[in-house]
């Protein structure tokens, strides 16, 4: 059975980095590989009681993400549906080049905090898209989008799924996360940032852009309900580590709060108006635009991981890796360049399963270092993180081209950041 289930587990993953070969969504492969991986398990078993208990808990772990991660994309896509990000990003129109680049990766990095990594690079570079005519200087602006969106994104609960995932399953705390992985999260991004500014001098030239293309559903919205769209999104997903902590309740929990508290207020805001542009406007639309595959691929991929735990499969590998590796922290680096090949969301959720808190408690190190090094390691490469992958989409970049042009600064915003985690552990703890 064992070695069947790692096959399977290995076949399914194998397929999941294959994707655009194969014409195959990673989301199905996901979800095939994780009931397989639990229908070889119960079928190996003599006691199918056992196993369908084990399975409801790991099902439940995963479906506290899954629901906290609908109602995020929900909340930012109705942010995006009333312009509500206009509001920041139509203030970052500075000539000067290098001006224009430290805005737009500042902005990037602590939106990317609030948002996701994901969401973030999606909106930044649409905007940079409508702006920036000159595509290698445009590509070089994506490149430290990637970096930015990654590296923010690694020092807050709710910036990547990863560290959601971290958070959901209470290996680290909100303030402890912050705290002691703010800093190697800003070093991640200085270093690339000084590297790169010196070839942006100079003035830019911005594209002439018209409104034109704008529907006119959006063009009944005023600028009020746009700023109360905008600041009601925003505190509803800050919220949920406040609501978490008040009440101690999953954090899921206080993402549906603040999930219905925005469809009813924007509800009320435009009861005023006809169906059609109350529905466009809608929670219940944005519900209907939010990116459901990709939430069924970490519901796959945490069903397959979660068989592999039950099992004992990766303790087993953890105990392994303990021997040849004594210290967790270098484990950690190893993982989080690793990560730049093979997607972050399954590395962290088999390193969860292999070192759980029984072996490093809440807040210890090894989980904050996890948090970082596989939040920003996969900016090594454009097909490391989700980021990369929709930026890669957006603006066809080629693989060769980030190797040679953005893999080197974000290799060194990555060794910086490990530096600073860890003067930052030997000094402050």
């Amino acid at each position: 059975m064992i070695t069947l289930l790692i096959l399977t587990f290995v076949m399914g993953y194998a397929c999941i980095i294959a994707e655009e070969m194969i014409k195959i969504n990673k989301a199905a492969i996901a979800l095939l590989t994780g009931v397989l991986c639990w229908t070889i398990y119960i079928l190996s078993n003599h006691n199918a009681q056992v196993v369908e208990n084990q399975l409801v808990v790991k099902f439940s772990e995963a479906a506290e993400l899954l629901f906290f991660l609908l109602g995020a994309m929900a909340l930012v896509e109705v942010i995006d549906a009333h312009d509500g990000f206009d509001i920041i990003i139509s203030r970052l129109t500075t000539r000067r080049k290098a001006s224009f680049l430290l805005l737009i990766t500042v902005f990037t990095f602590f939106l990317s905090a609030i948002l996701d990594n994901l969401t973030t690079t999606i909106v930044m570079v649409s905007f940079v898209r409508k702006l920036i005519g000159d595509r290698e200087e445009r590509l070089r602006l994506v490149g430290m989008i990637i970096i930015a969106a990654n590296a923010g994104g690694a020092w807050s609960p709710m910036g990547d799924v990863t560290t959601t995932m971290l958070w959901i399953g209470g290996q680290v705390t909100a303030w402890e996360l912050v705290k002691h992985v703010f800093l190697p999260s800003v070093a991640c991004v200085i270093v690339p940032l000084l590297l790169i500014l010196p070839k942006f001098k100079g003035h830019i030239t911005f594209i002439e852009t018209s409104n034109t293309d704008i529907s006119n559903i959006k063009n009944t919205l005023s600028q009020r309900h746009q700023y109360m769209a905008f600041f009601v999104g925003i505190g509803g997903l800050l919220f949920v580590p406040i609501f978490k902590t008040i009440t101690h309740l999953p954090p899921f929990m206080g993402m549906l709060l603040s999930l219905g508290s925005v469809w009813t207020i924007t509800e009320l805001m435009h009861s005023h108006k006809n169906a059609t542009e109350r529905d466009a406007l809608s929670v219940k639309t944005a519900l209907e635009r939010v990116d459901t595959p990709s939430i069924l691929f970490f519901v796959g991929i945490l069903l397959a991981v979660g068989a592999l735990e039950v099992t004992g499969i990766l303790r087993g590998i953890a105990v392994g890796l303990s021997h040849i590796i004594q210290n967790p922290l270098i484990i950690s680096i190893i993982l989080g360049l690793v990560s730049a090949v093979f997607d972050n969301v399954p590395l962290v959720a088999a390193s969860m399963g292999m070192y759980d808190i029984t072996i490093f408690h809440q807040d210890h190190a090894f989980w904050h270092f996890m948090a970082y090094c596989a939040g920003t390691g996969g900016s090594l490469l454009i097909i490391g993180s989700a980021a990369g992958v929709a930026a890669m989409g957006m603006e066809r970049i080629d693989f060769l081209w980030y190797l040679k042009n953005i893999t080197w600064l974000a290799a060194m915003g990555y060794v910086a950041g490990c530096a600073v985690f860890l003067l930052e552990h030997i000094f402050f703890t």
